[in-house]
């Protein structure tokens, strides 16, 4: 049946109400010829985007299907753009009426791309991956940067095909004040014994060390930490769920770093971790209240009105080091969009997504959104768009530090189990003392137990 994979994903995100029906915008009316409904088709197909409005804002998005709908005579794209997107599109799905193409990104709490993942209620991206990107003399795959289309993030079934689209990349990792720093004559540290001295140094003069937007900003924390730790061969284990990984040395002593930060965390941080408030954690580093937050590319854009320090600069490190000498890693986070499997218009959705990787859509999404498509040539085009600060990070693994990117294997849905809880979400009742790490680690090790059994193959 049609909406069976979106049955599963709505009963795991624990919606109750039944299908109102499986019909779409440009399906079929009942009692419609093939042929009316084929010419009807023809004269107005409207494609439906859903796009979560986060710090990159929405002007692009609006450009890019204005540029659309020029080059396809009778297509309308009908955007949805919302920062609490989840909530908007699935009483959407809920009632038959499905996106075409969804860009969301995996690691938000709410879960909805990954239960996406699991229930293998997506579109198979092969023939997008083969086709030439519009206007252009270049296939999207070849296009795309080398490694964006081997991890699980994109290629989550260890099938060799590609299921999520790799769009607006970017490394990750601790933003914090140059101009703080140049007054205070701090250095930026390299390891953590390095940070944590800087913190009991800045805490003497009555500036925190650290703060943190939410818990789920750590989903680019722990990546590099745990490689620092333990090579990249440690993040795969952990990716992997690897049977006592969580209890081992390479994995504690990230545990425990994470846990140490409790002491040294702006008091407030804790009970402003939420969708409503986490500005206001960004804002302490503004008001050099905190030295240090880990986040992307797109926090300066999202705190461009919020008042600030003089002489206020944003600054942007790696995460240290575990020893003298050791490397540094950023994460290299990347947002995906992809085409659900009962999408109604999957072949127009596959020419959509393949548009965003021309050098035309590479330019609107720089200049209006600020934004790096992972992309051969990209950056030469962005860089006219983009500010110091985007280009430093941007050549953060030109300076030293070493990329990790990817995500957890798919797994099948498991019962009562919500992985973040267990992995990052928890860390907020580390913050405020209410969990230990051993706490930490037995519910890491029972949810890893449970979904590595479930990992698809």
């Amino acid at each position: 049946m049609k909406f069976k994979k979106l049955s599963m994903i709505l009963s795991a995100l624990m919606v109750a109400t039944l299908f109102a029906g499986c019909g779409s915008s440009t399906s079929s009316k009942e009692g419609e010829t093939d042929e009316e409904a084929a010419t009807s088709a023809t004269e107005e197909t409207v494609l439906k985007i859903a796009a979560l409005d986060g710090g990159r804002g929405v002007e692009h998005w609006n450009k890019l299907a204005e540029k659309f709908e020029e080059s396809h005579e009778g297509v309308t794209v009908e955007l949805t753009a919302a920062s609490n997107l989840e909530e908007i599109i699935r009483p959407q799905i809920q009632g038959g009426n499905v996106p075409d193409l969804i860009y969301l990104a995996t690691g938000r709490p709410e879960a909805l791309t990954e239960t996406f993942i699991n229930e293998q209620a997506l579109h198979d991206l092969t023939n997008v991956m083969n086709m030439t990107v519009p206007g252009e003399d270049v296939t999207v795959k070849d296009k795309i940067l080398p490694g964006f289309l081997e991890t699980s993030s994109t290629a989550p079934y260890g099938d060799g095909k590609v299921y999520l689209a790799p769009l607006f990349y970017s490394p990750t990792g601790l933003f914090y004040n140059k101009g703080l720093f140049e007054e205070k004559g701090y250095e930026v540290p390299k390891t953590w014994d390095e940070f944590f001295a800087l913190g009991d140094k800045a805490k003497s003069e009555g500036i925190y060390l650290f703060a943190y937007p939410t818990a789920g900003y750590f989903d680019s924390v722990m990546p590099a930490m745990l490689a620092a730790s333990g090579g990249i061969e440690a993040f795969n284990k952990a990716m992997n769920y690897e049977e006592g990984f969580w209890t081992s040395d390479d994995a504690t002593r990230v545990l425990e770093i994470i846990a140490k930060l409790k002491d040294y965390t702006e008091p407030s941080v804790v009970a402003n971790a939420n969708g409503d408030n986490f500005k206001k954690n960004q804002q302490l580093i503004l008001d050099n209240k905190a030295l240090f937050i880990p986040n992307g590319d797109w926090l300066p854009s999202e705190m461009e009105d919020a008042p600030r320090a003089d002489g206020f600069e944003w600054g942007f490190s790696a995460y240290p080091a575990f020893e003298d000498g050791g490397d540094m890693y950023s994460y290299n986070y990347f947002e995906q969009m992809y085409i659900p499997a009962d999408a109604a218009n999957t072949s127009l959705a596959e020419e959509f997504m393949a548009y965003m990787y021309s050098d035309e859509a590479v330019g609107i999404i720089a200049e209006l959104g600020k934004s790096v498509v992972p992309v051969e040539g990209a950056i030469d085009i962005a860089s006219k768009y983009l500010d110091d600060l985007q280009i430093e990070m941007l050549s953060v693994y030109d300076n030293g530090a070493k990329p990790v990117m990817g995500g957890f294997a798919a797994t099948e849905p498991v019962e009562g189990l919500v992985w973040n809880d267990s992995y990052i979400l928890i860390i907020d009742s580390i913050m405020n003392g209410t969990k230990t790490v051993e706490d930490w680690q037995t519910a890491l090790t029972s949810a890893s137990d449970k979904l590595r059994e479930a990992i698809i193959k």
